[in-house]
């Protein structure tokens, strides 16, 4: 029984990290745009496309698709920005509400358009292979969704921290107007910041191909449980996103177990509850960007 629960554990830390990376995508922009994408989940999904056509056309593997991916939703993201998200920036909410949920049914439209509603799944060999760690026996999809998640958000961690666009933005999203006074220019720090949080959902998306069938109606699970990640761990705040992304995981695993695999999203609600009455703010809140 013990063995059990370690392994329910450490599947949900492995689902947990790819969940961060999904709301990393999402709280990025927040935090520096005090933008709202309510398109996040049409993202992934999309992700979740190029992963099987990556895979299905070329024989591709999630890693380096989820490479691909990110590359294509970064400048996906640049486009959006500079075209059309930039007139929104700084406008009443509701408008941006209603612009990115215009842009969530484009996209699901599209979705079924070119893929139609049939879920779409990636047989790939790795869906049943195993890893052996300490005794434990986990999938080796998993192991790899979460390795590679790990690996991008310290990187975005790195970049941020070190580079001088990464300070440009960690500047915007601290002090907008203090940015702008010193010479950053703000449109070019937001296409960045928008490329990087979608290049962040395509390849969230791309991992977890291997693990989740993809379908046009997917999406707005993602996009309330990166929403839920997000408030949990604290708008804005990248740490938050990756402690509430690991929490939900083996909330979520630990639900599937004692209780019903259909009554998962039950405790990940309690817990943005429980959070919301003794922090609300979040876990990280105010810590923006970082």
């Amino acid at each position: 029984m013990v063995e059990l629960y370690l392994k329910v554990a450490a599947g949900g830390l492995l689902i947990g990290t790819v969940y961060a990376l999904i709301a990393i995508g999402l709280t990025i922009i927040f935090g520096v745009m005090r933008v709202v994408n309510f398109a996040h989940g049409e993202m992934v999904v999309m992700g979740m496309y190029l992963g099987y056509a990556l895979w299905t056309l070329f024989a591709i593997p999630a890693i380096p698709a989820a490479l691909i991916a990110a590359v294509v939703l970064f400048g996906l993201g640049v486009f959006l920005q500079v075209t059309v998200v930039s007139r929104f920036v700084g406008r009443p909410q509701h408008s941006q509400f209603i612009l990115f949920i215009a842009f969530a049914l484009v996209i699901t439209g599209l979705h079924l358009m070119l893929m139609g509603p049939d879920a779409r799944s990636v047989m790939a060999p790795i869906s049943f292979q195993t890893y052996s760690v300490g005794g434990l026996r986990l999938d080796a999809a998993r192991v790899q969704a979460a390795a590679t998640a790990l690996v991008m958000i310290l990187a975005l961690v790195a970049f941020l921290r070190f580079t001088f666009i990464g300070r440009a933005i960690r500047a915007a999203a601290d002090n907008p107007l203090g940015a702008e006074v010193v010479g950053i220019r703000s449109g070019r720090v937001y296409a960045v910041t928008a490329g990087i949080g979608l290049a962040c959902a395509g390849a969230a998306g791309a991992l977890v191909s291997p693990l989740f069938d993809a379908q046009p109606f997917l999406a707005p699970e993602f996009t309330l449980l990166a929403f839920i990640i997000v408030i949990i761990g604290g708008l804005g705040s990248l740490t938050g996103a990756l402690i509430g992304g690991l929490l939900i995981g083996v909330a979520e695993g630990f639900a599937a177990l004692l209780i019903n695999p259909a009554m998962k999203s039950m405790f990940s609600y309690g817990l943005l509850i429980a959070v919301l009455l003794l922090r609300p703010a979040g876990l990280f809140g105010g810590r923006e960007a970082r």
